[in-house]
């Protein structure tokens, strides 16, 4: 029986039917424009991305930061140490932090932390940011 069987199935098996599929028309044909500024569809909701550090040392190197992209809100002088607020964070004398402007991370040291100002230092810019006082 299972030699009839498979017999018959080789032989059903080399029919081939000649019936053609019938052509679809796209009445409206989808398309996707993404804008230079826009959120990719396809992040998660709520997703940000992470600002890249550009290897480009021209384009760094030429642009300067202002002293208003840092809020100094408290300083504080001690024998042994001096630590600061910049931007939320508590951050002491010789420290490193990134600053995100845009799409750019900059890499700022804090230089020196007086009374009334703050000295940060990026390569060779010099930023003096005074506290700010209400």
């Amino acid at each position: 029986m299972k030699k009839v069987f498979f017999i018959c199935f080789l032989a059903c098996g080399g029919i081939t039917f000649a019936e053609e599929a019938p052509t679809i028309e796209l009445k409206h044909r989808s398309a996707f424009n993404e804008e230079v500024e826009a959120r990719n569809p396809f992040w998660p909701i709520g997703w940000k991305p992470t600002a890249k550090i550009s290897n480009s040392n021209v384009e760094n190197a030429a642009t300067k930061i202002p002293s208003n992209a840092f809020v100094v809100s408290s300083i504080t002088l001690d024998a042994g140490a001096r630590f600061a607020i910049i931007n939320g964070r508590v951050i002491g004398e010789g420290q490193q932090f990134g600053l995100q402007l845009g799409n750019q991370l900059y890499q700022i040291t804090v230089k020196a932390i007086q009374d009334g100002r703050v000295i940060l230092l990026r390569r060779d810019q010099e930023i003096i940011v005074p506290l700010r006082r209400r």
